[in-house]
């Protein structure tokens, strides 16, 4: 059985964007140590333009092979005239509101989110599902994800999109491992079951 795992930035308070989701506020923090550690262990996290431009479009995925993200995060690259932002994977994009593909890489999750990530995780393969966001959709697949790698950085939005939807039950997972940066601290947690 593949994994999904949420990796996901977020804010000192737990918030992964402003109030309108957007968190590029963050990047900032980012800082060499940061990105060094990203392109060795999560390569295939950085959308394929961002790959191009640090040089590493031909490095082979870690981890991952295939990622799940919200509209709201699909929008971003959609505003950027990208209708494939990681096209070095299989792209889902769940939406209820956009009823077609802009692009023949992205397929669209209209409904039964849960249904397919099961069908997703129970197939064979040495790589696991990466869940990109966003809170909606993570407080739907809460119960589908098996391993949280939050990437928080110094800083206080005050308010904005939390990390999981509002209206869950309360979640054990277990913490792995911690690495800390310059600016960062990256904490990998794993479903208790």
């Amino acid at each position: 059985m593949r994994k999904l795992t949420y990796y996901i930035a977020c804010s000192l308070d737990g918030f992964i964007g402003d109030p309108g989701g957007d968190g590029s506020a963050m990047v900032r923090f980012a800082d060499e140590e940061f990105v060094a550690f990203v392109k060795a262990e999560y390569p295939e996290t950085l959308p394929t333009h961002v790959r191009r431009a640090l040089g590493i479009d031909d490095l082979p995925n870690k981890r991952f092979d295939t990622i799940i993200q919200g509209r709201g995060s699909y929008d971003v690259a959609l505003k950027e005239g990208i209708t494939s932002p990681y096209a070095h994977l299989r792209e889902y994009v769940a939406s209820s509101t956009l009823k077609e593909s802009p692009d023949p890489n992205v397929e669209i999750i209209a409904d039964d989110l849960v249904g397919k990530v099961r069908e997703l995780k129970a197939e064979d393969g040495e790589f696991g599902i990466y869940l990109c966001g966003g809170s909606k959709i993570a407080g739907e697949l809460l119960d589908e994800i098996d391993e949280l790698v939050v990437k928080t950085y110094p800083m206080v939005y005050g308010a904005g999109m939390p990390m999981f939807g509002s209206g869950l039950a309360i979640s054990e997972f277990t913490l792995e491992s911690v690495r800390t940066f310059g600016n960062a601290l990256v904490r990998t947690y794993s479903r208790k079951r």
